[in-house]
């Protein structure tokens, strides 16, 4: 008999098979045991964790003659065999990755006018419905919303934000979930079980930490796996070799070369992983995640709780890296984590991935090449522990700098600056917008609500009311500044109030307090 891949050989027959989706494998199997079956379903979520498995399971069980308690198939009854083995068409499944035209729905729809010979249900299985063309959603539309009695639709899809709304709220939607670590370790040991292997737990839970939740992914790498080792235990490093990845430890060099600013050492670890055959890209991605766990022990403290569950490491390795967490600040590692993640996607489709790697090391010891806050900190710290060090071999460097602090300061000469023109005054007028927004806070707002005009060579403010022109007085050195570093000129000004020292009252009387409506008389003729 052919060979057949571990995630298609150990596929999931009944609900009570499928691992780390018990909540949708429960809601679907109360459907089916109950006889309250929807007619669209929507399973949507990441690769791998289980949609195709449990539809083709809930396709069979809605035929089944003789259905488990959970809502599984039996597997024995006529229609389970014939739906397996092929000989009954009552599921049917879409490639909707390569069958995604109008043409090709229309022919579904054809089809689902005739009822199946056996059985109770005809189930269509669309997979990748996303990939449909926008024709073909619309030729859709119809049937999915009232379909014939004995017809079921099952839409599945790893890009649910691409299917359109109007598909969406015509069917039941259940989300597939990534998988833990442990639900794919304890997925993988049932498995080597069956096949007479073995492997250390530690080379299991690095497979199960780079599927990302999949449980195809990690059978597929577990099948690689096997068919590298041959029957013999599958040990750590060989994991680390047949996947092209780096262990952690190579990582914890790394830093402490990053952390002694040891170009040499970084870049020689970095040869040495690349000369052994590892993929620049792949140690990339490790060296992200192992910046991570790092940001999280620093972040977590010394009196918080142990995460090295949460991590997925070995006592061992957490309590490496705990040291490792206490020689940088949180936000250095941030830094390093966004530095790389730069790289990550420059070296996704370059062909200097090794170059572009060895740069992002020297960033990350050179922190004056950014001038982002968390590079300005480290900076000072890296001059904190040399001042330090000088001092602890005997330099006085606090009072070198103390002596030198003593010393008056040479008093800075301030160029004069040519005395503003009228073109000049009325340039600062037609570009007040400017003015004001270049101004610090307070003189912002009062400077939004001004008027300024040009009278001779000079610039008059008139503000909104007293209080304002009287802080604007009070903040007039700032107001100069902004005057002077604007157009580069010594700019003669004054501020007043509104009426600029005239009553306001006086100067615009109250219009309605001097009308004598008595005397006023309205006539009706033209």
């Amino acid at each position: 008999m052919a060979y057949q891949s571990l995630y298609r050989k150990y596929r999931p027959q009944f609900f009570a098979d499928v691992a780390g989706q018990d909540a949708i494998t429960r809601a679907l199997g109360n459907q089916i045991t109950s006889d309250r079956l929807a007619h669209a379903y929507l399973f949507t979520g990441t690769r791998g964790t289980g949609k195709t498995t449990v539809a083709k399971i809930f396709a069979r069980a809605v035929n089944c003659e003789d259905i488990r308690p959970d809502g599984s198939p039996c597997g024995e009854c006529v229609m389970c065999r014939g739906i397996a083995d092929g000989s009954l068409m009552n599921v049917i499944e879409i490639d909707a990755a390569s069958n995604n035209g109008v043409d090709n729905i229309r022919t579904i729809i054809e089809e689902i006018a005739y009822s199946p010979q056996r059985g109770k249900k005809k189930v269509y299985i669309i997979d990748e419905v996303h990939m449909l063309s926008g024709g073909a959603f619309n030729a859709l539309l119809k049937t999915l919303e009232e379909p014939p009695e004995y017809a079921l639709f099952i839409l599945a899809t790893t890009e649910v934000g691409k299917v359109p709304i109007t598909i969406l709220s015509r069917c039941q939607r259940y989300d597939f979930h990534r998988m833990k670590a442990d639900t794919l370790v304890a997925r993988m040991k049932n498995i080597l079980a069956s096949e007479d292997g073995s492997a250390e737990d530690m080379a299991l839970s690095f497979i199960a930490r780079q599927a990302d939740g999949s449980m195809r992914d990690a059978l597929s790498l577990l099948d690689q796996c096997m068919a590298f080792t041959l029957g013999e235990r599958l040990t750590y490093d060989r994991t680390l070799e047949i996947l092209g990845a780096v262990d952690t430890s190579v990582f914890a060099s790394m830093m402490d070369a990053v952390a002694a600013a040891d170009l040499k050492s970084a870049v020689e670890i970095l040869d040495d992983a690349f000369m052994k055959g590892r993929e620049i890209q792949a140690f990339v991605g490790d060296f992200i995640s192992y910046l991570r766990n790092l940001l999280l022990i620093s972040a977590d403290g010394s009196t918080g709780a142990d995460i090295a569950d949460i991590l997925g490491v070995s006592s061992d390795t957490y309590d490496q890296m705990k040291v490792l967490a206490k020689r940088f600040e949180t936000e250095t590692i941030m830094r390093y984590i966004r530095i790389f993640s730069e790289l990550s996607s420059e070296i996704r489709y370059s062909s200097q991935k090794k170059t572009l790697t060895e740069i992002a090391i020297v960033r990350l010891m050179h922190p004056e090449m950014q001038d982002d806050a968390a590079s300005t900190r480290q900076r000072l710290a890296v001059i904190e522990r040399k001042l330090d060090r000088m001092e602890r071999e005997g330099v006085k460097v606090s009072g070198a700098a103390a002596g030198q602090g003593s010393r008056p300061a040479a008093p800075v000469k301030k160029v004069p600056l040519p005395d503003a023109l009228p073109e000049d005054v009325r340039m600062v007028c037609d570009n007040w917008g400017r003015i004001v927004s270049d101004s610090k806070d307070i003189v912002r707002g009062i400077l939004r609500e001004a008027k300024p005009s040009l009278e001779g060579k000079k610039l008059v403010i008139v503000c909104k009311d007293e209080i304002s022109s009287g802080s604007l007085k009070a903040n007039s050195a700032d107001l100069t500044e902004i005057l002077e570093r604007e157009i580069k000129k010594n700019v003669d000004f004054e501020i007043y109030g509104p009426a600029r020292g005239e009553d306001p009252d006086t100067k615009f009387p109250d219009l309605e307090s001097l009308i004598n409506y008595d005397d006023i008389k309205i006539s009706d003729k033209e």
